[in-house]
């Protein structure tokens, strides 16, 4: 195992010297192990290294027993340890979710709260019987290259050090250092998907295959290789294809499939969702015909005028505050601020207004229907809803531009600026700047 581990760390270049190292203690053979191999190498490579064990509150007395040995453990190294109590249960409840993907998460939400505050990165035990597990539980549910990919041995501050070594060779470690470690029953139990894969199909495929796991993990490269390329081609169809408020609905239709479906998991990446492969499908239907497809409660993929893009509805609950030639009000997250300026040479045209020509009743709001507002220089009256469908803004960040109206009379808008009616000039008295953050 040491050497498959040593080869990882350098092959990723998981650790340099004087990082410090959060590891992820389970109190399981994997977990013992891992901790074990980096206290071998704490003193060559100057490491820092901290233990977290969180207490799923779940198993009875299991539970306890594992906390307790992994702290008399870390007692032993001489390593901090760091626990968190958490009625794993319950939360999966309250969040309809599966104790194993609360369980999960909370894991890792601990880990990456302790590493923040020690500069540190994040060891976890996973090895190559996980990763073979992890691939074949991914192509049950139908998964893409992705899928294939498993376990990325690094990912963001997350280090895999065991990731090319099997469970056996964890196994035989163990053995060989006379580590003692807790095994969980449920792990024994038949209950949860991964484990008839471990226990059943894993041993089956075996039988065909004796290096099964390792066959798995040589795959999985091949399969990240396929993936980076297929990353990169998505990309430069992403930067080609953007147009302002969105991307080029005909040049997405010409991308083969895989980049397309590649493109989409970026852009829904940023909003932290991930899409299924029926909402690709119907996504490519609306670059033919429009319309929008629901990605989650309040995202959406929309293609309107030729232009895609993936939103986020926002609430933007109605507010409205009188005109004031000194303010600073939020409108929702947004803070708008309103003050006196001089000098105007560096400031955008469409932050400015005559504040002379502003009446007592106008308020800053949100658009409503009927607005209408008269354009700069050409003296030319539009209802706002022509005006916004002429510029081709999102229909997504029509409801949440900042106006100020008198009445249905817009004079000011967000981005755009002042109505013919509150144009400065040479002889304005006073001039506002508006700005919303």
């Amino acid at each position: 195992m040491e050497n498959k581990a040593l080869a990882a760390i350098r092959k990723y270049n998981m650790l340099s010297i004087g990082d410090s190292v959060v590891v992820g203690l389970s109190g399981g053979a994997d977990s013992c192990a891992l901790l074990h191999f980096l206290t071998t190498l704490r003193e060559d490579m100057k490491l820092q290294l901290y233990a977290c064990h969180v207490n799923h509150m779940l198993r009875d007395g299991e539970a306890d027993r594992d906390e307790n040995f992994s702290r008399e453990l870390c007692e032993k190294y001489d390593v901090p340890f760091f626990c968190l109590h958490i009625d794993v249960k319950s939360l999966a409840l309250q969040h309809h979710e599966s104790t194993e993907t609360a369980g999960r998460n909370v894991r890792y939400s601990f880990f990456n709260e302790t590493a923040e505050r020690f500069g540190a990165k994040i060891a976890t035990a996973h090895t190559a019987s996980d990763q073979a597990e992890t691939v074949l539980l991914n192509m049950t549910r139908g998964c893409g290259i992705k899928g294939l990919c498993g376990i990325p041995p690094v990912r963001g501050r997350i280090i895999r050090p065991l990731i090319e070594a099997t469970r056996k060779d964890v196994e035989l470690y163990c053995k060989e250092n006379k580590l003692t470690f807790v095994t969980d029953s449920t792990n024994l139990e038949n209950v949860y998907t991964r484990n008839r894969i471990r226990h059943d199909v894993i041993p089956a495929l075996q039988l065909i295959n004796p290096s099964f796991e390792d066959t798995v993990l040589r795959m999985s490269e091949t399969m990240k290789s396929t993936q980076l390329l297929l990353h990169e081609l998505a990309l430069k169809a992403t930067d080609e294809a953007a147009v302002t408020g969105g991307y080029d609905a005909a040049k997405l239709r010409t991308l083969h499939d895989a980049v397309f479906s590649e493109l989409v998991f970026i852009l829904c990446c940023d909003l932290n969702i991930t899409p299924e492969a029926r909402h690709i499908e119907l996504i490519r239907g609306i670059l033919v015909s429009g319309g929008a497809v629901q990605l989650r409660e309040n995202i959406y993929a929309v293609c309107k005028q030729g232009i895609f893009r993936i939103i986020r509805k926002t609430d933007t609950t109605d507010f409205s505050v009188p005109f004031s030639e000194n303010i600073s009000v939020y409108a929702g997250d947004r803070l708008l601020s309103v003050r006196k300026t001089e000098t105007i040479s560096d400031i955008p045209k469409c932050c400015l207004i005559n504040a002379d020509a502003v009446p007592d009743s106008a308020v800053f709001r949100y658009r409503k229907s009927g607005d209408k507002f008269c354009l700069p220089k050409r003296n030319v009256t539009k209802l706002l809803k022509k005006l916004f469908n002429e510029l081709k803004i999102p229909e997504e960040r029509r409801n949440s531009l900042i106006v100020l109206a008198d009445g249905d009379n817009i004079l000011w808008i967000e981005g755009i600026g002042a109505a013919q009616s509150c144009l400065f000039t040479e002889n304005t008295d006073i001039i506002l700047f508006l700005t919303v953050d």
